[in-house]
C-alpha cells in the first residue's frame, strides 16, 4: 500500500483533443531527476505500474508516464501524429504539474522503449532536457518492415533516424543483440547518428522484451544517471 501511495493518476488533454491518461510515480522524492517514460507497444499504465515503482526506487528517479491515444484509459486512436501530440501533452503536464510537482527540463530524462522511442526522439529533437535513454529503438517504421531500406521515403512512418542528429542532450542507447522484433542494427545505427551518445549498452543474448532481466541493465542506468550527466 505504501508503494501505491507514491502513485498519482490523472488526465491531461492533447492538442488533438484526446484525453491522455497520466501516471506520476514519486518513488524517490529527494531525487533530482524524473524519467518521462514512453512505454512499449503491447502494454498500458496499469501493467507498467509495478515495474515503474521497482525501477524508480532502484535507480533513484521519479517516473512520469502516460498511455498513448487509443491505449489504456486514453481516448482517440493510435497514429503517428497522435504519438507526437501525446508526448507533447505529457511533457507539458510534467513541467506544469500542480504545486511542487512541476519539473524543469534540466531535471527531466526522456526514456523511450521500443515504439516509445519514436515520440521520445521527436520531443528530444525539439526540446533540451537532462538526457535521453533509447531502449530497443527503431530507425523508422519502413526499416522494421523492410530491413534493406536505406533512405527515408516521404510516406515512411516514424523517421527517428533523421531526427536523432538534432538531439543535443546526452543519449544512452540500449539494445539486445538477439532482438527478434527490432533488429540490433537499428540500435547501432541510432547510436552512430547521435551527436552526444554516451557508451551504449549492448546486451549480449537479450531479445526485445527481456533486457530488464539482465543485471547490466540497472547497472548501466545507475552509472549514467549518477555519474555521467553534466550535473551529477
Amino acid at each position: 500500500q505504501r508503494e501505491l501511495d507514491a502513485v498519482e493518476v490523472f488526465f491531461s488533454r492533447t492538442a488533438r483533443d484526446n484525453r491522455l491518461g497520466c501516471m506520476f510515480v514519486r518513488c524517490a522524492p529527494s531525487s533530482r531527476y524524473t524519467l518521462l517514460f514512453s512505454h512499449g507497444n503491447a502494454v498500458d499504465l496499469g501493467q507498467m505500474c509495478s515495474f515503474y515503482i521497482g525501477l524508480g526506487s532502484r535507480i533513484n528517479c521519479n517516473i512520469f508516464s502516460y498511455d498513448y491515444s487509443g491505449y489504456g484509459v486514453s481516448s482517440g486512436k493510435p497514429s503517428e501524429k497522435n504519438l507526437y501530440a501525446d508526448i507533447d501533452a505529457a511533457w507539458q503536464a510534467l513541467r506544469c504539474a500542480p504545486g511542487e510537482y512541476g519539473v524543469s527540463p534540466e531535471n527531466i530524462i526522456l526514456y523511450g522503449q521500443s515504439i516509445g522511442t519514436v515520440p521520445t526522439v521527436d520531443l528530444a529533437s525539439r526540446y533540451e532536457c537532462a538526457a535521453v535513454i533509447l531502449h530497443s529503438p527503431l530507425m523508422s517504421g519502413l526499416r522494421v518492415a523492410f530491413p534493406d531500406t536505406r533512405k527515408t521515403y516521404c510516406f515512411d512512418a516514424f523517421p527517428s533516424i533523421d531526427k536523432i542528429s538534432k538531439v543535443t542532450s546526452p543519449v544512452l542507447v540500449i539494445h539486445g543483440t538477439e532482438d527478434e522484433v527490432i533488429d540490433f542494427s537499428h540500435g547501432l545505427a541510432m547510436y552512430e547518428r547521435c551527436p552526444r551518445a554516451v557508451e551504449p549498452l549492448w546486451v549480449e543474448g537479450a531479445g526485445h522484451n527481456d533486457i530488464e532481466l539482465y543485471a547490466q541493465y540497472l547497472e548501466r542506468l545507475k552509472q549514467f544517471i549518477s555519474h555521467e550527466l553534466p550535473n551529477s
